[in-house]
């Protein structure tokens, strides 16, 4: 059985009652609209049923038929059309990367530069009008595009990708139409000045692609070569996501090696030597396209687009010399952002919980809140700067200040000549120039202390109030913004008692705050570090991350995963719960357990498929075909599905194995691209055909994954995690048992479920 298999008589069994008002506050959202646990999820605003991935490889003669009948040749086909297709991710996911600064890059510079020029004519009413008019038209047109086209581009993606590659599919996060949203949507929301980021988004975007490019080829669209048969599979395409997870941090970050390992630390649930070779050469694809466009692009060929995001923030000239004041100094950061970083997570469920009331009420309702989001951003972004006092600008500049048409650290705002807005070069920017700004470094008087803490308080909480409204949003920007500026305010603070640079402490706020909100830490380290090309802070970086995430797992889990709770996807951690080792296998089974014979009555199987969810049945063989009752192996809903259509059917109970081989090849029970596959409707089932026989063996599984009854759930639910499995079969402890007790899916292993049994590890488990 599946997550789908007790959907219906789970609805009848638990009902739809609303919770009240103090549990509503703690259970996941699903909670308040159905009193279901693990099979449905929230896509957007809207609940669908989900599935679980196939990621076991299927040992039934067909499959082996198929292996054992390939040449040398074809096998090296396969081999080269992965490489083949990693090479592709590369290429396309960094053309997009390229392409979605490029457009950020010239679209909030054509609405910077149209209202620096009205403010420079004393226009300043007319300024702060065009510049929310733009600002509003870009939010409304990313809001459209999630609200209506596709809901499930809304938001990071992150969470939704971990969801995949733990072994979830829910309705189309990966489809073509969110991957096209989401490279839009980013750079509308982007552009219209939201504090967001298209890091996040990236990650979904390269894992579209990814997608896209491992349907197997289509018969729709004429895409039947042979070769890409090879990969109509569950099990290449989560090795290709993968791929494409990571190959979207290097585009977003030009960090391919950070790609590889925030892909090995954070997305990825099953990993193995092969795909890391496969992975580091996409992202290392990823790195060759965006430096050579970022050659192409110097010197003013590509409009206002300078270098953008893929630019590395220069702290190289930064003194990196540290001694143990400076050590304690980043501890105590460390600890800051360790707080702050779990409360920023409080928050940002809570405002989630606020919204999802908004957004279930219709597109309009989500377009109006992004609506009043934008007002208030360019509202903060254009007013907080009149709170700042006019700066002279520094003697002997060798840049020019203040800063006109361009980026830069000296914004003149609305100051006379010769002097700049230190405010408004932070919030009256794009957020990539406003991170470069607070990491620069030979600056320590560059931006006042109370110009720091009002940019931090801006920013931490338009952070939490714009993620969570309809547009594709990225959390690390905002996060970094925030970590970055109480960083530069400490730095400032302390610079009597440490040695550090202020550009240093702000590197190392953002890294605290990303440990106390992501809780990652090899991952993140290597990413800052080929950001900021900045080896010498490894061992700063290292402590600052280790201690904020240290911190904040006191308070609360990382704001994806808390993400994931919240939409209700079945996630399986890594490990099990304590009270799942009082625990054994056949505890959490239920019921009902539909089998079928070795040579079963098309009837029996089309009414089982009709009334239940099962997506997979186990085949016991009975006298004539065995001495006694014998657990054969696992059919598969899809496979049962694509014999019945094909009516190779028997009107005596005979094995007719060898017709079938004949009549059907591996490559006809292959998934088909996009969940395209055959449903029940499409089958013609005659009375005459009901009674006759079909032959299962050709089709099941020979060698499912099986575990005996009495093994503790803790070391069930660690094995189907690391294998990746869909169903684990229980078989009994004794042999004078039926041969097969129940099966175990992913809904049995979630905590909701297995509490709702016992009731009594509640409280242990709070």
């Amino acid at each position: 059985m599946d997550e789908n298999d007790i959907e219906v008589q789970g609805f009848e069994r638990e009902g739809s009652g609303a919770l009240d008002t103090k549990n509503s506050l703690k259970e996941p959202l699903l909670k308040s609209r159905i009193n279901s646990t693990s099979q449905l999820a929230i896509v957007g605003s809207k609940v669908y049923p989900i599935e679980s991935l196939d990621y076991e490889i299927i040992e039934n003669d067909l499959f082996k038929q198929d292996w054992r009948s390939r040449k040398k040749i074809q096998i090296i086909q396969y081999v080269f059309l992965k490489w083949t297709l990693a090479l592709l991710i590369g290429l396309s996911t960094g053309l997009v990367g390229f392409f979605n600064n490029l457009a950020v890059e010239n679209i909030a510079g054509f609405k910077l530069l149209l209202t620096n020029n009205l403010m420079l004519r004393e226009r300043y009413y007319q300024a702060f009008a065009a510049y929310a008019t733009c600002s509003l038209v870009l939010a409304s047109a990313a809001a459209v595009l999630c609200a209506y086209f596709a809901p499930a581009a809304a938001g990071s993606g992150i969470p939704e990708v971990k969801a995949y590659l733990n072994g979830i599919d829910a309705h189309s996060i990966l489809a073509p139409s969110t991957l096209f949203v989401k490279i839009f949507g980013s750079i509308f929301g982007v552009a219209a000045g939201f504090v967001v980021g298209k890091e996040g988004p990236m990650v979904h975007t390269g894992a579209c692609v990814a997608s896209l490019l491992g349907q197997g080829g289509s018969r729709k669209y004429h895409l039947t070569w042979r070769w890409l048969r090879y990969f109509k599979n569950d099990r290449d395409r989560r090795d290709l996501i993968t791929c494409g997870a990571a190959a979207g941090v290097a585009a977003a970050f030009r960090a391919p090696v950070g790609g590889v390992l925030f892909a090995l630390e954070e997305a990825a649930s099953w990993w193995r030597s092969a795909l890391l070779w496969r992975t580091f050469f996409t992202t290392a694809v990823v790195a060759v396209v965006l430096r050579a466009f970022m050659g192409i692009c110097k010197g003013g060929k590509c409009g206002l687009f300078g270098e953008g995001g893929l630019i590395m923030f220069d702290v190289n000239s930064a003194n990196t010399i540290y001694s143990t004041p400076d050590l304690l100094a980043v501890t105590f950061l460390g600890v800051v952002g360790g707080i702050l970083g779990s409360f920023y997570n409080f928050l940002v469920n809570k405002v989630l919980r606020f919204y999802s009331f908004i957004n279930e009420r219709g597109p309009l309702f989500k377009i109006l809140l992004v609506m009043v989001v934008s007002l208030l951003t360019s509202c903060c972004s254009y007013g907080l700067p009149w709170l700042s006092q006019c700066i002279p600008c520094p003697p002997h500049m060798e840049d020019q200040c203040p800063t006109v048409g361009r980026s830069g650290n000296y914004k003149n705002f609305q100051c006379p000549p010769n002097h700049y807005n230190d405010l408004a070069s932070l919030v009256f920017n794009t957020n990539d120039d406003a991170i470069r700004n607070l990491f620069s470094s030979g600056s320590a008087k560059e931006f006042h202390l109370s110009t720091l803490l009002v940019f931090f308080v801006d920013i931490y909480f338009l952070g939490i109030i714009t993620y969570g409204i309809a547009v594709p949003s990225g959390l690390f920007i905002p996060v970094i913004l925030a970590g970055a500026s109480y960083g530069r305010l400490l730095g400032t603070l302390l610079g009597s008692l440490s040695s550090l640079d202020p550009g240093l402490f702000a590197l190392l706020g953002a890294a605290s705050f990303l440990g106390g909100t992501m809780r990652m830490t090899v991952s993140l380290c290597v990413i800052l570090l080929e950001l900021t090309n900045n080896l010498l802070m490894l061992p700063l970086m290292m402590l600052v991350l280790l201690i904020s995430k240290s911190v904040a797992d006191c308070f609360n889990k990382g704001v994806y995963d808390q993400i994931l709770v919240l939409k209700g996807l079945p996630y399986m951690e890594a490990h099990a719960e304590p009270y799942m080792r009082q625990l054994v296998a056949s505890d959490v089974v239920t019921g009902p357990l539909v089998t079928f014979s070795g040579v079963e009555k098309v009837g029996n199987i089309f009414h089982a498929l009709k009334v239940t969810k099962h997506n997979g049945f186990p085949v016991i063989d009975e006298p004539p075909f065995s001495n006694s009752p014998e657990l054969c192996g696992l059919v598969l809903r899809s496979h049962l599905l694509v014999l019945l259509k094909g009516k190779k059917f028997s009107k005596q109970k005979l094995m007719t194995g060898s017709d079938i081989m004949r009549r059907f090849k591996a490559h006809d029970f292959a998934k088909a691209g996009s969940g395209k596959g055959i449903k029940l409707e499409d089958l013609d089932i005659t009375e005459e055909d009901m009674e006759m026989y079909v032959d299962l063996h050709p089709i099941t599984n020979t060698s499912p994954y099986t575990v005996v009854e009495t093994m503790s759930l803790a070391k069930a639910a660690v094995l189907f995690r690391e294998l990746g499995l869909r169903h684990l079969l229980i078989v009994p402890k004794t042999t004078e048992r039926p041969p097969i007790v129940g099966i175990l899916t992913r809904h049995d292993f979630m905590p909701e479920h297995i509490l709702s049994l016992y009731p009594d590890f509640h409280h242990s488990y709070k």
